[in-house]
């Protein structure tokens, strides 16, 4: 396989598992394409290393836990907008502006 092939195979994997974790939550996250497939590859490494430390085979990380990991992961990112889980508009009382 050439190194052209699997990086977009890369991406299109992780805009799959990015936009899954994305719809787990109620909402809009507003996210960029890009964003979507950082949190898509960035859970799926998570989650494998985590399946490793856990259970001890290389191939455990599946695509299941790589979800639950890139929900969790859009939740942090909303957290750190100053959103809740429910309400997706900033509270006027706690940003700066």
């Amino acid at each position: 396989m050439s190194l052209l092939l699997y990086l977009v195979l890369l991406f299109v994997s992780g805009v799959i598992v990015g936009g899954l974790g994305r719809l787990a939550l109620p909402g809009p996250d507003p996210m960029s394409l890009w964003a979507t497939a950082a949190i898509g590859i960035a859970s799926s490494m998570v989650a494998g290393l985590l399946a490793y430390a856990l259970i001890g085979d290389p191939n455990a990380g599946g695509f299941v836990g790589s979800v639950l990991i890139a929900t969790i992961i859009v939740y942090l990112i909303r957290r750190s907008r100053g959103q809740g889980l429910w309400s997706t508009r900033r509270d006027p009382d706690q940003t700066r502006f």
